[in-house]
Order: C-alpha cells, then sequence, then structure tokens
C-alpha cells in the first residue's frame, strides 16, 4: 500500500488539512503558516484510524524490529501510541512537554527501564523541536530510543538537521510532497493556493513576517 498517498487522501477527505493564505495560522514556533494539519481528526474516522495504526506499526516492524516499548509524544502522539502498542502487544508510556508540577512531578507516564528499546510515535513533525525534547526525557532516564514514527512531516530541512544532530532516525507515513499532489488531483487547491503553499515551503520561517 502507498501510505503516502492514501494518508494524504484521508487528511483531505477529513477536512484535516486547512488552507488560510489570507489569515495565516500561527505556529508555537512562531513561523507563519497558509496551511494547519490536524491529525487529531483522524480518530473520529475508524476508518482512516486503522491505515495510520496498520502503517505505524508496519513501520515500527520494518525499521525497528528490536523493540520493546512504545512511547507517545503528548498529546497527540499518546491516542496513536496506545493504539500502536496495543496492535503490537508492547508497553506503552507517554511523555509530557515537562515535568508535573505537582504529584510526583513525572514527566514520563507508565513504567520505563534503563536499557529499554523504545520508539517514540508523534502525529506531525516541523521542526522537531517538542517531538526531540521528549527523546531527551526518555534519553535521561536511560531509556534506549531507537527512533520516532510519525503520520506526517512537512520536511523542513530543520527538522532534518535536528534530527541528524540528535542522532534519532525518523521514519514518517506521509509528507508535505505526497499532501499536495493529492490537493491538486483532488481539485482541493487552485493555482493561486498552489504558487502560495509553495512559496511558503521554499522559506516558511520569513514567510510573510
Amino acid at each position: 500500500m502507498n501510505y503516502a498517498s492514501e494518508i494524504a487522501k484521508a487528511l483531505l477527505d477529513l477536512k484535516a488539512v486547512q488552507l488560510r493564505p489570507d489569515q495565516p495560522f500561527q505556529w508555537a514556533s512562531g513561523w507563519n503558516s497558509p496551511i494547519y494539519c490536524d491529525n487529531r481528526l483522524t480518530l473520529s474516522s475508524p476508518k482512516a484510524r486503522t491505515l495510520i495504526k496498520e502503517g505505524l506499526a508496519k513501520a515500527i516492524q520494518k525499521h525497528f524490529p528490536t523493540v520493546e516499548g512504545i512511547a507517545g509524544v503528548a498529546t497527540a502522539g499518546i491516542p496513536q501510541g496506545a493504539l500502536v502498542a496495543d496492535l503490537l502487544n508492547l508497553p506503552m508510556f507517554y511523555v509530557r512537554p515537562k515535568p508535573k508540577d505537582h504529584g510526583m512531578g513525572n514527566q514520563i507516564e507508565g513504567k520505563v527501564h534503563p536499557g529499554q528499546k523504545v520508539v517514540v510515535i508523534e502525529d506531525l513533525v516541523s521542526t522537531g523541536g517538542s517531538s526531540l525534547k521528549a527523546i531527551e526525557a526518555l534519553r535521561s532516564a536511560g531509556v534506549e530510543v531507537l527512533g520516532m514514527v510519525a503520520i506526517f512531516t512537512y520536511g523542513f530541512d530543520i527538522a532534518t538537521e535536528n534530527f541528524t544532530s540528535a542522532s534519532v532516525p525518523l521514519v514518517t507515513l506521509s509528507n508535505y510532497e505526497s499532501l499536495l499532489q493529492e490537493a491538486i488531483g483532488l481539485g482541493y487547491v487552485n493555482t493561486k493556493d498552489l504558487q502560495t503553499l509553495q512559496d511558503w515551503r521554499a522559506n516558511p520561517s520569513v514567510w510573510r513576517k
């Protein structure tokens, strides 16, 4: 199965991808963007949810066959991590952006063991900043992070550089190029929108500053 194409179609069908070039979205990184991808909507579709769950599981089995546990990145990676861990019959835990300020003060929820071989699940990768913070927390706990598997990536150079610098293999099911290709084929974007999306992708950090 061509997961890149099928997941792109699913995101478009569910309207999980929104285009707003005249009123750009602002990301946590401070970047302005004409596009917003909300993979959480796939959880409400049994068909899309199963497609993604099976795709993530197959990617893990192919690229990280020695995996001993699944870690979801809070919050969007938590349900995906739970679905995949259940399918693969593996332990699952999740990583908060920072330790709790009450109770046990945990940043990692669930039981992990030093040396445990873990694959991290994320829903979407932009710059990779939040994902790599979760991986840093796992490594600090003595966990061996085999790599990360995500549903979608924008494919920014900065993300590639960040994951390479952190020595974290990244595998994604779909990507920005596949999304644009399907959006054009389905008539989801017009010529003007396509140019806007290409301009933004070429230099997202300074787009419409």
